[in-house]
């Protein structure tokens, strides 16, 4: 099956920008449909919760581009922040691509995690306490959301990169208590988040450019994780990974890649059994 010509990409955040180069190199040109309101599948100040996992939410986003385009193909992107799992006080963010095939039903998921985000906010009763937080972040660039830090999930303005428009819609909206400004995760206004999406489309645009084995559909690439690499010691799993599944999500051929730094047992210490 050869690749589409033209793609329908749900957004309304300026993603085509980030995305599109990387998948012109395939001859797939981006579609983005005018009017579409992707905000009704989530949104990052909570005001919608997210329409299901991050899957679900780019595969409703993509679904959507499909049905106002009228294009057999969709693409969309999803984002999650919050905190570092393993490191405390750290941020950590995550970013998907889904790319849906109405005609058959295929779907292709690729991510790529940054552990180093522009995501971060701060609670204030002044204006003179914001400064090192817009320093921090990068502001102007980075845009900021204001919100009344008892209620943050109804922001009072958002994507904020005027200084002087900023510190006056802080004043009026500090008369109502502490305020809470925060990092405007909108991927129009991050630029960091801006650069991992072009990062994730250029890998993205690589697996497009695999071809199965067994089917010749696009888009072999890593499914999942394989857990358990034997402990030297006992045997059993342990809690390392034994490697990498490989595989075609048309027609479910899979592959077992072995770690890339050679590794077939783990030391008694990473297992459960042993170092309980």
């Amino acid at each position: 099956m050869s690749l589409p010509e033209r793609v329908a990409l749900g957004t309304m955040h300026g993603k085509a920008a980030a995305i599109a180069p990387p998948l012109a190199r395939l001859g797939i040109a981006l579609v983005v449909p005018e009017g579409l309101d992707t905000n009704r599948f989530g949104t990052f100040t909570g005001e919608v919760p997210r329409a299901g996992s991050m899957v679900e939410a780019a595969r409703a986003k993509a679904q959507a581009a499909i049905a106002t385009t009228g294009l057999p193909v969709g693409l969309a992107s999803e984002g999650a922040y919050g905190p570092h799992p393993v490191v405390p006080f750290l941020a950590r963010g995550l970013e998907l691509l889904l790319w849906h095939d109405s005609r058959t039903g295929q779907e292709i998921v690729e991510t790529l995690a940054d552990e180093a985000p522009v995501y971060d906010h701060a609670d204030v009763a002044g204006p003179d306490e914001c400064a090192a937080f817009l320093d921090r972040i990068g502001f102007p660039a980075t845009a900021v959301i204001l919100a009344h830090a008892a209620a943050p999930a109804r922001p009072v303005a958002r994507g904020m990169r005027d200084r002087s428009v900023l510190e006056a819609t802080l004043r009026a909206a500090l008369e109502a208590g502490p305020v809470r400004i925060a990092t405007d995760m909108r991927a129009h206004m991050n630029p960091r988040r801006m650069d991992v999406i072009a990062q994730l489309a250029a890998r993205f645009s690589d697996r497009l450019g695999l071809r199965c084995h067994a089917c010749d559909a696009p888009g072999w690439g890593r499914l999942r994780l394989e857990p358990g690499l034997p402990c030297n010691g006992c045997g059993g799993p342990s809690i390392l990974v034994r490697g990498d599944v490989h595989g075609c999500t048309a027609c479910g051929v899979e592959r077992f890649v072995p770690r890339p730094d050679g590794l077939t047992t783990a030391d008694p210490g990473c297992c459960p059994v042993c170092n309980p």
